[in-house]
C-alpha cells in the first residue's frame, strides 16, 4: 500500500483516463488502488475500498471458492501472464450480485507482487444476449415461414430463415442462405404477384402478394408473401423481412366455391334466397331473373310475398315455421309468380332453411309447372283423340292391333304401379298422426312424390312421341354454353342417385359454345343419364365424357349397370321395346326411341356398346352448328 501511496497521483491520472474499471490488489488480497469506474460499478466511492479485502466484492456463496482459487493462483508463476475469466459474479455494496468479465495482469514493483484487474459489467450484454436468443427462438417457433434479406447487396440475398420456411419449401438452411427468393420460381418469372413484389422492393415499399412457388420436390404451392422493409436510424433500408404462408388449400377451396356459385347462377331452375325476418330477397340466380323479367337489384327491393302471390306476409311466415323449427326439412307447395310485366305463371316451390353467417335465410327452388298444368287439362281430350286414331288404324292393319295391345298393356302397368304406390302411401300417411311418427310420414310422402314424378315423366314421353309423329316438333337453334346444360342435367340427376352412386363430371368444357337446340340436348342427356342411374346398382360410377371434334361434339355416357342382352340389342331403339332383363323394372320403352328420333332430326348419330352384367356405353354425336 505504501508503494502506491508514493505514486497515487500518477496512478489516478492513468486509471481515471480509461473507460474500464481498474482494481489493484496485493498478495494479501487487499485492495491497494481502485479507479472511480470500478468503485461506482460496485456501489462504493474509491476511499471506502482502499485497504479492504477483495472478498468484500465477492458474493457470500462464492467466497470459499474464491479463496481456493486465489491460493492456487499465487502458487503459479504469474510473471508476464494475462488471465481472463468470464462470468465471475461480483457483489455490490447493496448486496446485489451481478456478472463480471475480468482480465488479470500480474506485475512486480519494489519487490512486491500485485495483480491489476480490468473489470467489465456483463449485465447488459447478457440481458441483450437473452433477448436475442428469445427472439430467435420465437421466430423459429412461429408457424409462418420467415426470411430476412440483405437490401445492401445485389439481388437481396437471404441472410436468415426460420424452421417454418424450411418445412414450407423442403429446402434446408444451407440450401437457402445467400440465394435470392426467386429460386422458388423455378426459372419462371411471369407470375403477376412476383413482379409486384419485385417492384415494391425496388421502391422500398411494403406489400402483400400471392405467388406461385415450387417446393424442392417440384410441387407447386400458393405462397402468400408479406414484405416489409427494415430501416436504420438514418432511414436507409438495410433489410427486408418476408412472412410466408402456404394458402394452397384456401385457393383450392375458393376455386371450388366459385365453381358451385357458377352452377347456382347458371342453373335454368329458378333459385331464390331470402331473409326470414324481412322476407326480402338476398340473391336470385340467372333462371329466376330470366323468368321473372326483373333485374337482381329490382328483386332485392321486393318481398317474397310480392313475387309469390299465393299468400300474405302473415300466412307465409306461418308456412315457414315448419322448416324454421326443423319440424320439416323441406316445405313443398304450389303457388304463382307475378312477372315484372304483371303476368302470372304457376310454380312448385321447394323451400329449405339455411344460415348465411349469423343470418337465417330460406332457399327457394322454383319449378315452372305451366306445361304440366296445361297438359293435365288437355290429357283427357288427347287420350280420346289418340284412342280414336288407334281404333281406325286397327281396322286396317293387324300389326297396329298388336301394337295397340302392347301399348295399352304397358300404359296400364306403368300407371298402375305408381298409382298403387301413391294410394298405399297416402293411406299409411293418414295413420301416422303422432309427432314421433314424422319420419314415417316423410318416408311415405317422398314415395308419393316419387310416384307423381314417375307419372309426369311418362306423360312427358307420350307428349314427345305425339309431337314427333305429327311433325309438330320444331327445333330452336341457339348459341349456348355447353357447361350450362351439363351442370343443369347433372344437378337434377344427382337427386336420383342411389346409395354410393356417383357421376364423373367432364373436364375442360367451360369455354365450349355450340349451336344446337338447348332444350332437346338437355332432354337427350337427361334420358341417357337417368337410364344409367336406373339400370346400375348401388356403389357404381357413371361417366359423362365429352369429345370436341372439328365440326361435331361427341358425348359418351358410360355405366357399370346390368347391360343389354346381345339378342335384344338390335331392337333397343324400337318404340315400346324393353329387354328381357328389365321387364321387372319400371319403364315405358319409349325413351331411347325418342332420343334416337331427336338425334337424327338434329343431324347427329347415336350408337352403343353393351355387355350383359358389365355395363353399357352410349355415344351421341351432334354437329356443333345447326344443319341446313
Amino acid at each position: 500500500m505504501h508503494v502506491f501511496e508514493k505514486n497515487t497521483n500518477i496512478f489516478h491520472l492513468l486509471s481515471e483516463a480509461v473507460s474500464e474499471g481498474i482494481l489493484v490488489v496485493n498478495e494479501e488480497q487487499k485492495i491497494v488502488s481502485i479507479n472511480g469506474k470500478a468503485a461506482t460499478l460496485f456501489g462504493y466511492n474509491s476511499n471506502e475500498l482502499i485497504g479492504e479485502s477483495l472478498s468484500v466484492l465477492v458474493p457470500e456463496k462464492y467466497k470459499r471458492q474464491h479463496e481456493a482459487h486465489v491460493k492456487k493462483y499465487y502458487h503459479q508463476d504469474k510473471s508476464a501472464k494475462k488471465v481472463i475469466s468470464n462470468c465471475i459474479m461480483g457483489r455490490k455494496k447493496s448486496g446485489v450480485s451481478f456478472p463480471l468479465e475480468l482480465s488479470f495482469h500480474p506485475f512486480r514493483i519494489y519487490q512486491k507482487d500485485y495483480v491489476l484487474a480490468l473489470i467489465h459489467d456483463r449485465s447488459e450484454s447478457l440481458e441483450m444476449a437473452q433477448i436475442l436468443n428469445l427472439k430467435e427462438n420465437a421466430l423459429d417457433a412461429t408457424l409462418n415461414g420467415i426470411t430476412i434479406t440483405d437490401a445492401s447487396k445485389k439481388g437481396h440475398p437471404i441472410v436468415y430463415v426460420n424452421n417454418a420456411f424450411e418445412k414450407l419449401t423442403g429446402y434446408n438452411e444451407a440450401e437457402i442462405l445467400d440465394r435470392n427468393c426467386s429460386f422458388l420460381q423455378k426459372g419462371s418469372f411471369k407470375d403477376k404477384g412476383f413482379r409486384i413484389m419485385l417492384k415494391s422492393m425496388a421502391l422500398g415499399k411494403k406489400c402483400q402478394v400471392q405467388v406461385k412457388n415450387f417446393k424442392k420436390n417440384g410441387d407447386m404451392f400458393w405462397n402468400e408473401v408479406s414484405i416489409n422493409p427494415i430501416k436504420d436510424k438514418d432511414g436507409k433500408i438495410t433489410h427486408f423481412v418476408g412472412i410466408h404462408n402456404d394458402i394452397s388449400l384456401r385457393k383450392r377451396s375458393e376455386e371450388e366455391i366459385r365453381h358451385f356459385l357458377r352452377i347456382f347462377d347458371e342453373s335454368l331452375n329458378e333459385i331464390f334466397v331470402f331473409d326470414v325476418i324481412s322476407l326480402n330477397f338476398t340473391h336470385v340466380n340467372y333462371g329466376g331473373i330470366r323468368n321473372t323479367g326483373y333485374s337482381l337489384k329490382e328483386l332485392k327491393a321486393l318481398k317474397t310475398t310480392q313475387l309469390f302471390v299465393s299468400s300474405n306476409d302473415k300466412e307465409f311466415r306461418s308456412q315457414l315455421n315448419s322448416i324454421l323449427s326443423k319440424n320439416q326439412e323441406k316445405l313443398i307447395y304450389e303457388s304463382q309468380i307475378r312477372r315484372k310485366d304483371g303476368t302470372l305463371y304457376p310454380v312448385e316451390l321447394h323451400l329449405q332453411a339455411s344460415k348465411l353467417r349469423s343470418k337465417q335465410v330460406v332457399v327457394a327452388i322454383v319449378l315452372d309447372i305451366t306445361e304440366r298444368r296445361n297438359y293435365t287439362k288437355d290429357l283427357e281430350k288427347k287420350v280420346r283423340d289418340r284412342t280414336k286414331e288407334l281404333k281406325l288404324a286397327l281396322v286396317k292393319e293387324k300389326e297396329l292391333n298388336e301394337l295397340k295391345t302392347k301399348f295399352l298393356s304397358m300404359v296400364s302397368h306403368e300407371f298402375k304401379t305408381p298409382l298403387s304406390t301413391i294410394l298405399t302411401s297416402a293411406t299409411l300417411v293418414g295413420k301416422y298422426t303422432d309427432t314421433e311418427q314424422q319420419e314415417k310420414r316423410e318416408k311415405h310422402l317422398k314415395t308419393i312424390m316419387s310416384g307423381v314424378h314417375r307419372l309426369t315423366d311418362i306423360l312427358n314421353d307420350f307428349l314427345s312421341i305425339e309431337r314427333i309423329e305429327k311433325g309438330k316438333q320444331f327445333y330452336k337453334y341457339t348459341n349456348f354454353s355447353l357447361s350450362k346444360v351439363v351442370n343443369q342435367v347433372l344437378y337434377n340427376a344427382n337427386m336420383l342417385l342411389k346409395t354410393g352412386q356417383q357421376i364423373n363430371y367432364p373436364m375442360n368444357i367451360e369455354d365450349i359454345t355450340i349451336c344446337q337446340d338447348e332444350r332437346i340436348l338437355t332432354l337427350i342427356l337427361t334420358n341417357l343419364i337417368y337410364n344409367s342411374i336406373k339400370y346400375s346398382p348401388e356403389n357404381t360410377e357413371i361417366v359423362l365424357k365429352i369429345e370436341l371434334l372439328k365440326k361435331s361434339i361427341r358425348f359418351h355416357i358410360i355405366d357399370q349397370g346390368i347391360g343389354i342382352p346381345e339378342k335384344d340389342q338390335k331392337y333397343i331403339f324400337n318404340r315400346y321395346f324393353r329387354a328381357d332383363n328389365v321387364l321387372l323394372t319400371q319403364g315405358t320403352g319409349i325413351g331411347l326411341n325418342i332420343v334416337q328420333s331427336h338425334v337424327i332430326s338434329l343431324g347427329g348419330t347415336i350408337s352403343f356398346n353393351s355387355e350383359e352384367n358389365k355395363g353399357s356405353e352410349f355415344v351421341v354425336e351432334l354437329p356443333r352448328a345447326a344443319t341446313d
